[in-house]
């Protein structure tokens, strides 16, 4: 059979075209003629040439194919430009699902995220019924994969389409060449310029088991369902603490109370508009940092028997392939 990938040249959507190849899938790879290409090397791949805002590209990269793995997106906690992230999240994905529904593809896998999801005021892990309120999402990127999975629910009522939903959480390990904002976090730790935190925490899994699951909700899911891909949940200054353990450093860290954090990230998100790079602190991220982004894979593992390794092992992972592709110098 063959699968078309969305993202493969970047960290989550190379995971899933090397967990697609070991299943013996033939893959075809929706690249940007401009895009980094590393991920790609060395793989067995046909390439499309093609963008996500260049719908006439995405009916001629879907022909032939016999499922759909859509798993590119705009992954940035800050954007000069929202309108950009948009056409590529929210538009680019229902031209390419109505695409996919004209050529009569068998099976859809659509890469939503956690960010869709509600949180509870608790800090007890989140599930796929736990309610979000749109008004209440903080962030560009967060409210487009909640208006694009939005899309994908209707689309798949209204077309009776075979697309299942997941809800990745935060993936670490090999691979994150741009890197994204979670990738930083490492690769920050790494070079020393973590030395404060708030109090917060994340959901940590490996990017492989992530693809893996992938792969499980192919062969398993039930079309319109949603299912959370996640891992650990850990404290942020768990998480540091265990980079630190893993590079063979020990550093003492401040605390940073969330509203001191304000004024600063709201410092930094000025001078990026000068400097046109992305702040290391945003507005959006500091409050949405105010709960514990802490989710459960519960229905995954028992639907689908998706099943996660220790966030140890996908922190020593990213650890290595950073220091092995001399990131931290």
């Amino acid at each position: 059979m063959k699968s078309l990938v969305t993202g493969a040249t970047g960290f989550l959507g190379s995971a899933v075209m090397r967990c697609l190849l070991a299943a013996g899938h033939e893959v075809r790879v929706l690249a940007r003629p401009d895009s980094d290409r590393r991920n790609l090397k060395n793989f067995a791949v046909e390439i499309a040439e093609g963008d996500l805002r260049d719908h006439a590209s995405l009916k001629r990269a879907v022909r032939g194919c016999d499922n759909l793995f859509h798993v590119a997106a705009d992954y940035r906690l800050w954007v000069p430009d929202p309108a950009t992230m948009h056409e590529i999240n929210v538009t680019g994905t229902r031209a390419l699902i109505l695409a996919a529904h004209d050529e009569g593809i068998q099976r859809i896998v659509y890469t939503s995220s956690v960010a869709t999801l509600g949180l509870n005021a608790d800090g007890s892990p989140a599930t796929e019924e736990t309610p979000a309120n749109f008004a209440g999402i903080k962030g560009h990127y967060k409210r487009s994969k909640y208006q694009a999975e939005k899309l994908v629910q209707q689309l798949v009522d209204e077309y009776h389409l075979p697309l299942i939903i997941v809800n990745p959480s935060t993936p670490i390990g090999p691979g994150d060449v741009r890197p994204t904002p979670t990738g930083r976090i490492v690769l920050d730790t790494l070079m020393g310029r973590m030395p404060a935190y708030v109090n917060t925490g994340l959901n940590i899994a490996h990017v492989d088991d992530i693809a893996q699951g992938h792969l499980l909700a192919f062969q398993r899911g039930k079309a319109g369902e949603r299912y959370i891909l996640g891992g650990d949940n850990m404290l942020l200054l768990q998480i540091l603490q265990l980079i630190d353990e893993i590079n063979g450093t020990h550093r003492k860290r401040v605390n940073i109370p969330i509203n001191v954090m304000l004024p600063m990230a709201w410092c930094m998100e000025k001078m990026a508009l000068f400097t046109r790079t992305e702040p290391r602190a945003t507005l959006d991220s500091i409050h949405m940092a105010k709960k514990l982004m802490f989710f459960s894979s519960t229905k995954a593992n028992r639907e689908l028997g998706y099943q996660h390794r220790p966030a140890v092992e996908a922190l020593r992972d990213a650890v290595k392939w950073f220091k092995e592709n001399d990131y931290c110098r």
